[in-house]
């Protein structure tokens, strides 16, 4: 059994058992591949995929716990090569985070700008997606880090602190008659079409628990991930839009007016998530403190040593006061 065999079962369960498209993302050839995992399913007498002709259709049930195993042995590998490069060269190697829109677009910048001139010898690689997606490339190893919102509760193998509260501004035309309220409230609000983000995402749930616990039922007309394309459609005058504050920006948006919405709705806490286990670089603590001040090196221990422990987190952050985004 080699390591790249299982590299490459791994891959291709993660790959929509795409042998083809495997092979392009490892630089190598579909036969070669193929050849391989043959080899490893006659050495282990099982067959990991279950095959109609040339064709991979499905991951048998031993397989899907080969494909398990294989991916945590994998990790253990990227594990030891981390902490030899950290002997080797504190200051460099490769950071991956996997984040939201919101956050690549509006949160993170100043912190990846001043990081990247620390670490010159740092590569730093950034993946977009739903917190869903987010979520599950962190918990998989395939990312160092993810940065979201959603979802990460989910998740059991992820360690997640939380980095700082956030709430929403409704956004409209000059003109628009909400922009002439003294007091923008929730009724006012659900009479008209909104446009806001797709469930899931950016803290959904605190808007749709906001207007369900005052009865109201919002027709919210149009659903995106991303708060610029919010915007534009609330320029055509499709609805009101509705947003996270720190996506509005006066001199970027000075045709629109951001309406102060932090009394209707709860704030909302972005978390940093890491898996389990994660063997953390000097530098990627760095990050963490650039990115949420309170999550010096000391307290990340403190995390990290009592296991994720979802309990033990809240309360060990009870006493923090978050910022505000």
């Amino acid at each position: 059994m080699k390591l790249q065999q299982l590299r490459y079962i791994w891959e291709v369960a993660h790959h929509d058992l795409n042998v083809s498209a495997t092979a392009q993302s490892l630089f190598t050839s579909q036969p070669g591949i193929s050849k391989q995992i043959r080899l490893l399913e006659d050495e282990l007498g099982i067959e990991v995929f279950a095959r109609s002709g040339k064709h991979l259709t499905r991951i048998t049930p031993g397989g899907e716990t080969i494909i398990r195993e294989a991916g945590e042995i994998l990790r253990r590998v990227e594990g030891i090569k981390k902490i030899a490069q950290e002997f080797s060269n504190q200051r460099k190697g490769d950071l991956s985070i996997a984040t939201t829109h919101t956050q690549a677009r509006y949160a993170l910048p100043p912190v990846i700008q001043g990081f990247i001139e620390s670490y010159p010898e740092v590569s730093l690689h950034m993946h977009q997606g739903t917190p869903m997606q987010i979520s599950e490339m962190a918990a998989n190893g395939a990312v160092d880090f993810a940065i979201a919102t959603e979802a990460m509760e989910l998740f059991n193998d992820l360690i997640m602190m939380p980095c700082y509260r956030w709430n929403r501004c409704v956004i409209v035309p000059r003109d628009h008659p909400l922009a002439q309220l003294s007091e923008l409230t929730l009724p006012e609000l659900a009479k008209h079409p909104l446009v806001t983000y797709v469930f899931g995402f950016t803290g959904r749930s605190k808007l749709d628990e906001a207007f369900q616990a005052e009865g109201l039922e919002p027709k919210v007309v149009f659903t995106a991930a991303d708060a610029d394309v919010i915007k534009t459609y609330v320029r055509l005058g499709l609805g009101v839009g509705i947003i996270a504050s720190m996506a509005f920006d006066p001199e970027a948006d000075p045709d629109l007016v951001a309406l102060d919405a932090s009394k209707l709705f709860r704030p909302s806490v972005t978390r940093l998530g890491f898996r389990k286990g994660t063997f953390l670089r000097g530098y990627m603590y760095d990050f963490m403190e650039r990115f949420a001040p309170h999550l010096t090196r000391d307290t990340v221990n403190q995390v990290v040593a009592h296991q994720g422990s979802r309990h033990d987190i809240e309360e060990l952050f009870r006493n923090v006061e978050l910022p505000l985004y």
